[in-house]
């Protein structure tokens, strides 16, 4: 049985780097990808405070197709280009969206959303998949969010 349970008292940026040693512990020599993004989604349920909704979306001919995630049901298919997630997929940057509302485009998933964190897993130059976090607060994400959930998907792009 795994414990993954962070110290709510760390600082955040030490609080991902504990995310990602949890998640290089889970994902280590296990070739399927879909268990690696499953654990993984669920250990960014449990170390990131603040959100209603986390996961990824997996990159199949220039679609993100939903793949395992933590919260409300969600899009099932989402074009490369559109929303959020989408943008940052043909981008292969990170966005971070203090105010879902405003961006243009915005695919709504889940009402309760106000900010959105999307950063691109990069392997050979392509996406192959996006890790979505949402919140119901806004400006809920800052930089310090980015980094570390970048360092987690540079981890991840050999296993998914």
């Amino acid at each position: 049985m795994y414990d993954f349970r962070p110290d709510e008292t760390l600082p955040k940026a030490e609080r991902y780097r504990q995310l990602c040693a949890a998640a290089d512990a889970l994902t280590a020599g296990e070739p399927d990808a879909v268990a690696n993004m499953a654990n993984v989604a669920a250990l960014i349920g449990e170390f990131v405070p603040g959100l209603n909704w986390a996961g990824f979306y997996r990159a199949i001919d220039d679609v993100l197709v939903l793949g395992p995630f933590v919260g409300r049901p969600a899009c099932i298919r989402i074009p490369f280009g559109q929303g959020v997630c989408g943008a940052a997929a043909t981008s292969g940057k990170t966005l971070l969206v203090p105010d879902v509302h405003a961006f243009p485009g915005h695919i709504a998933c889940d009402a309760a959303s106000r900010s959105e964190l999307v950063v691109p897993v990069m392997r050979d130059g392509a996406a192959v998949a996006v890790i979505d976090l949402d919140s119901p607060h806004l400006a809920h994400f800052d930089a310090e969010d980015a980094a570390g959930v970048e360092a987690l998907a540079a981890l991840l792009a050999p296993g998914i």
